[in-house]
C-alpha cells in the first residue's frame, strides 16, 4: 500500500493563508462531500449535519483504504457561508437565517462510485443516519482573497468588513460565490484566542 496522502500538506496554500492581509490565490476545481444546512452554527441542524457527514468521509476514507489500496487523512472542516438577506449574515442576532454548506474534502482519485459504495456500507452499519443528505460536489472557486483568522469565530466581523467595504473595492473585485471558512483549530479542544481559521472569498473584476 502507498503511503498515506496529507491534503493540508499537499494543498499548502489551499489550506492556509497570509496572518497580515488578505491575498489573492487562484484554485482550481475540488471535489468535496457536502451537507446543506439552515440556522446557527452549533445549532441542532449543524450538529445533525456534522453527525452524517463525519461517517460518510471517514467511510469514504476506509473503502479508498481497503478497496483501492490508497488511504489519506480526513482533512479540516469547511463551510460555506450566506444568506438570503446578506444584511442577516453580517448580523449576529440573525444567525437563525444563515444558511451554510459544510464540506469535507474528497482526494482526487475518488468517484461517485466509491462514494455511493462506502455510504451503502455505512448505511446498513448506521441505520438511523440519513446518508441522502450527503452528497459529492465538484467546487471550483478560481480568484479568491483568503487570510489566515486568529481567535474567535466572533472577531472576524471587522476583517471581513474591511475585505468587503475597503479592499475589493480598491482592487475593482466583486462577489463571486459564497464566503468559505476552513476550520484548522477544533474549537472543543483550542481556545477561543488560539482557533485558526481561513477566510475565504470568491471574487471577479467589477
Amino acid at each position: 500500500m502507498a503511503d498515506k496522502v496529507d491534503l493540508k500538506r499537499e494543498l499548502k496554500s489551499y489550506f492556509t493563508g497570509s496572518k497580515k492581509d488578505w491575498e489573492e490565490i487562484t484554485l482550481p476545481a475540488f471535489a468535496y462531500l457536502m451537507v446543506d444546512g439552515k440556522g446557527a452554527p452549533g445549532g441542532p441542524e449543524y450538529v445533525a449535519a456534522l453527525e452524517v457527514l463525519y461517517p460518510a468521509a471517514y467511510g469514504t476514507k476506509f473503502h479508498s483504504k481497503l478497496e483501492l489500496g490508497r488511504d489519506y487523512g480526513v482533512p479540516p472542516l469547511e463551510g460555506l457561508w450566506w444568506a438570503d438577506d446578506f444584511s442577516a449574515y453580517t448580523h449576529p442576532d440573525r444567525r437563525e437565517e444563515w444558511r451554510w454548506t459544510l464540506m469535507l474534502m474528497l482526494p482526487a482519485w475518488i468517484t461517485q462510485a466509491h462514494v455511493d459504495a462506502a455510504q451503502a456500507a455505512q448505511a446498513k452499519k448506521k441505520p438511523d443516519l440519513d446518508f441522502g443528505k450527503v452528497r459529492m460536489e465538484a467546487l471550483e472557486e478560481g480568484l479568491c482573497m483568503q487570510h489566515l483568522h486568529l481567535g474567535p469565530f466572533s472577531e472576524e466581523g471587522p476583517k471581513l468588513d474591511a475585505l468587503h467595504n475597503r479592499i475589493m473595492p480598491e482592487h475593482g473585485l466583486t462577489f463571486n460565490g459564497h464566503h468559505h471558512e476552513i476550520y484548522l483549530s477544533d474549537p472543543r479542544r483550542s481556545a477561543p484566542e488560539k482557533l485558526k481559521t481561513v477566510l475565504r472569498q470568491p471574487v471577479k473584476p467589477v
